[in-house]
């Protein structure tokens, strides 16, 4: 996952699955023959384009996230932390990610997740002034993505 410049040691994109492109389209297109033989033409294109425009905006909003580990900083979408006020980052595995999200979730806790991705790192903060107690983030590849967080944390200790 690295990207080869010496200062990224992890990036990933956490894009909306294909299926959800294909599912929203053909929900899209059932919307827009009901609009076809319920109103006007001229409102029934307005307002499926509409509609088309704003689906398409949320999952490419919502699909535009990244996490990337760059600097001696973690970045999850729009927040960033430095290394040093990290503990050792866990790879969870379908089932943990699902039980930290619900039973053992903490309200105090940043989240970085998608519903489409059902593994995620959960990385504790070592930082006595932060009351957050841990991040969750979604990843694809929880493992290479804790094994950045613990390497480039070890070498800059």
């Amino acid at each position: 996952m690295s990207t080869g410049t010496g200062t990224t040691e992890y990036a990933e994109r956490l894009h909306v699955p294909l299926r959800w492109w294909v599912q929203a389209t053909m929900f899209l297109a059932t919307v827009w023959l009901a609009f076809t033989v319920a109103l006007p033409p001229w409102l029934a294109w307005a307002a499926s384009g509409a509609l088309l425009a704003a689906v398409f905006g949320i999952f490419a909003w919502v699909g535009s996230s990244r996490v990337e580990v760059r600097d001696g900083v973690l970045y999850a979408g729009p927040a960033q932390i430095a290394l040093e006020h990290l503990g050792a980052a866990e790879a969870l595995d379908k089932d943990a990610t699902r039980r930290v999200h619900g039973v053992e979730a903490n309200a105090r806790a940043f989240l970085h997740t998608r519903p489409y991705i059902s593994r995620a790192v959960r990385v504790p903060i070592d930082d006595p002034s932060d009351p957050t107690p841990y991040w969750l983030i979604s990843t694809r590849h929880p493992r290479t993505l804790a094994a950045a967080l613990t390497r480039t944390s070890a070498a800059e200790a």
